[in-house]
């Protein structure tokens, strides 16, 4: 059996989850197994509403009132129970920060192998190959688990929620949790996210991006009204945030956050491969860049050659005049 953990997010499932549950069908259509989809926590009501739209062969709550707030012990818990009961021989959830917070504690409490932000897979005669990234992501490992059962993470884009099998499941099942206050010994903020005043770059859907090629910390403002102007988050390159013009997390790439928006705005960036590996699973990627040689352009479906301090005002006021 393969399991599917959902998370929640703001009332929605994880945009991550959503792929995990992609995958998911994969692994039971490849592997010729049961598909189980969890729904923990949270709102977890909200997440079973939306899970029934997908195929599957059981959906599974599990609710009580000590993981209404999310905790790495109280989610290590119950996961670790509902593992241990149900034995799936796969646990698939998207690579979020709630992830890497609590799963480890899974994987030490049942002693299975944890399998983190995996970005491919191969599937040989039953046997899954998992490629991940090494070396600040300039090279990938494979990795084959031979143990009989592992917990795998899945970084953004690994899968695409696009084909996700609707239907609903075969049947539906509520979990006995047993969970006591003495359980519980540590709080996590409300919104888990890297630091207090962090953003959640996993959760927009729309991404303003700038790398160095805005020349001057004096253009943000620029670039910050046409992300306004759009209802978008702003992002950027390594660089930008090394030169101290942004904070780390609104940092994309290998060493920042993994987004997979609708639409990806680049203004500026010149495409490195650290920063690819974080937003090359954008569903839309719209460039701008004076260098009509930028590797940027390799992976954009749209591309515009030009200065995009007289581009991108233009298109703000365009924009702020649709409205």
């Amino acid at each position: 059996m393969v399991l599917v953990v959902l998370e929640n997010q703001r009332g929605n499932i994880h945009p991550f989850s959503l792929e995990a549950v992609a995958a998911g069908q994969k692994f039971a259509q490849e592997l010729n197994c049961e598909l189980s989809i969890l729904c923990i926590g949270e709102k977890v009501d909200e997440l079973r509403t939306q899970a029934q739209n997908f195929k599957s062969n059981k959906l599974i709550t599990a609710q009580n009132s000590l993981i209404d707030m999310y905790s790495a012990d109280g989610y290590s818990k119950v996961l670790s129970d509902v593992i241990s009961s149900m034995a799936p021989k796969y646990v698939l959830m998207g690579h979020s920060y709630m992830v890497r917070d609590f799963v480890p504690r899974v994987s030490a409490k049942l002693s299975i192998p944890f399998v983190s932000d995996i970005i491919s897979v191969d599937f040989n005669n039953g046997s899954p190959l998992f490629s991940k990234q090494v070396f600040n992501a300039k090279l990938a490992t494979n990795i084959e688990v031979s143990s009989n059962q592992a917990l795998l993470s899945f970084q953004s884009a690994a899968f695409s929620s696009d084909d996700i099998q609707e239907g609903g499941p075969d049947s539906e099942e509520v979990f006995d949790v047993q969970l006591t206050e003495q359980d519980i010994r540590t709080q996590s903020e409300p919104e888990f996210q890297e630091s207090a005043s962090g953003v959640d770059l996993t959760a927009a859907e729309l991404i303003v991006s700038v790398g160095r090629g805005v020349e001057s910390e004096d253009n943000l403002p620029t670039m910050q009204s046409l992300a306004d102007a759009m209802g978008a988050e702003v992002a950027s390159s390594r660089p930008v945030v090394d030169m101290g013009w942004l904070p780390p997390y609104r940092q994309v790439g290998s060493s920042g956050q993994v987004v997979s928006p609708k639409l990806y705005f680049s203004l500026g960036i010149s495409g490195a491969i650290q920063h690819v590996v974080g937003m090359k699973g954008s569903k839309n990627i719209l460039a701008i860049n004076k260098d009509e040689d930028a590797p940027i352009f390799e992976i954009a479906d749209y591309a515009v050659i030009g200065d995009l301090l007289e581009i991108v005002p233009k298109l703000t006021e365009e924009i702020n005049n649709s409205k």
